[in-house]
């Protein structure tokens, strides 16, 4: 009977809940990016909290392909609102949600993502997604390529920070996330 039901809830395709988890997280990396992301700072690394959330996203819902690419290309259109180079994040943002929507069809067992491959399919994500903007960046400026190699410890940073976070959240979401959602309709009071 539970294979039956699961099977049905896979042809059913996205829910209205996915779709809220999707809007939130996005937005609250936002939040977090504008007001906590410039008072974090180690060595000039610091979390992507957009990255970290469009990845979290991913490891809950274990969407289809396409529907990590649209995650991809949302994150890229909410950093276009942030300094920096515009457009840039379109591609590295599209690359990153990419490899995660790869990295979580590797099946582990026929069991859910466990909390240390949720971290390490975002690390290598994060990688993607930074290696790939810091190319571009020296691509558009037209920098000297040994330049480059100074963003790689900024990189690899973001990326430990990024895998953190969603090691951190990744239990009380998932938990919340299999709570039954309930939407309470308008009730006709006679």
């Amino acid at each position: 009977m539970e294979k039956r039901e699961i099977q049905q809830e896979e042809k059913k395709g996205l829910s209205l809940r996915d779709l809220l988890l999707t809007a939130v997280l996005l937005a609250a990396g936002a939040v977090l990016k504008f007001f906590v992301g410039t008072f974090i700072n180690f060595f000039g690394m610091k979390p992507n909290f957009i990255i970290a959330m469009y990845c979290m996203v991913i490891v809950l819902l274990r969407p289809k392909i396409w529907y990590s690419i649209i995650v991809g290309l949302l994150a890229g259109a909410i950093c276009q609102f942030f300094p920096g180079t515009p457009g840039l994040n379109f591609a590295s943002e599209f690359a990153g949600a990419l490899c995660m929507g790869l990295l979580i069809m590797i099946p582990v067992k026929n069991r859910p993502m466990e909390i240390g491959m949720a971290a390490v399919n975002t690390f290598i994500s994060t990688v993607i997604s930074g290696g790939l903007f810091t190319v571009l960046l020296f691509v558009v400026i037209k920098s000297d390529p040994k330049a480059m190699a100074a963003y790689v410890p900024i990189v690899l940073g973001t990326a430990t920070l990024n895998a953190v976070i969603v090691a951190l959240l990744y239990a009380p979401l998932m938990k919340a996330i299999k709570k039954p959602f309930v939407c309470e309709s308008n009730k006709e009071t006679a």
